[in-house]
């Protein structure tokens, strides 16, 4: 059976570690080459896959850096067919108490990150006329949350960053779509007391919180040659959480 990413060259951020990493290692398995971005990518056996992947230890908010990345990984790969701009943050609380440290940095990563990132990796997709963007929303972009104005504000924005790119981008045989994740087992979430962790089973109709995988699964079919004709599609994945 025909991999579905053979032969693409993709790039993930926030790939070390969560969702992003899940999502390398579903990519590889499927026959892309991968170029993991993170600000800490650790030396591990979860990287040793040889030529078909490198990792780069960069800051999405450094917008030079970025631009350096991009380029070293086509020096590496040749060509990037795909774009998934999964790294975020959270520094959570209520709006009364928010500092502008919280603010700022939240909107550093999950909004001016996914900026930078996108305008570095769309010239050379322009130029082969093909790529897929994917990007990393939130339910609580669409519906909001306590304590995450900051966050919520980040991942509303996505989805607008979303639509405009699908606009402007379609014609170039560019796509951009969004995953907007429920409540996901994940590094953000291992903190979170277990009183509240149940309080989200019990939310959620199939009685149980994500995983990686399932987001990893989404970003994996809107990157294969399945999803060609979705263009500016915000897709959930949370269980049926909003519905």
């Amino acid at each position: 059976m025909k991999l579905k990413l053979e032969n693409k060259v993709a790039i993930i951020t926030g790939g070390a570690r969560g969702i992003g990493l899940a999502a390398a290692r579903l990519f590889l398995a499927e026959g892309a080459s991968v170029a993991v971005l993170d600000f800490d990518v650790p030396k591990s056996e979860e990287y040793q896959h040889g030529e078909k992947l490198a990792y780069f230890a960069v800051d999405v908010t450094d917008r030079a850096s970025v631009n350096n990345v991009v380029q070293d990984v086509l020096s590496k790969f040749g060509h990037i067919d795909i774009l998934v701009n999964n790294a975020g943050i959270t520094r959570d609380s209520m709006l009364t108490k928010m500092t502008t440290e919280q603010w700022d940095k939240v909107l550093a990563v999950n909004l001016t990150g996914v900026f930078n990132c996108t305008q570095a990796v769309v010239p050379t997709m322009i130029e082969q006329g093909s790529g897929r963007i994917i990007n990393t929303s939130s339910v609580v972009g669409v519906h909001g949350n306590i304590g995450q104005t900051n966050y919520a504000a980040t991942k509303a924005g996505i989805i607008g960053m979303t639509k405009s790119w699908a606009k402007e981008l379609g014609r170039k045989g560019i796509t951009s779509n969004a995953v907007a994740p429920g409540f996901i087992m994940t590094n953000m979430t291992a903190a979170v007391p277990e009183k509240v962790l149940d309080a989200m089973k019990a939310k959620t109709p199939l009685g149980r919180l994500g995983t990686p995988e399932d987001i990893a699964k989404a970003y994996l079919f809107l990157a294969s040659d399945e999803a060609s004709y979705i263009n500016g599609a915000i897709i959930p994945v949370d269980g049926g959480l909003v519905v």
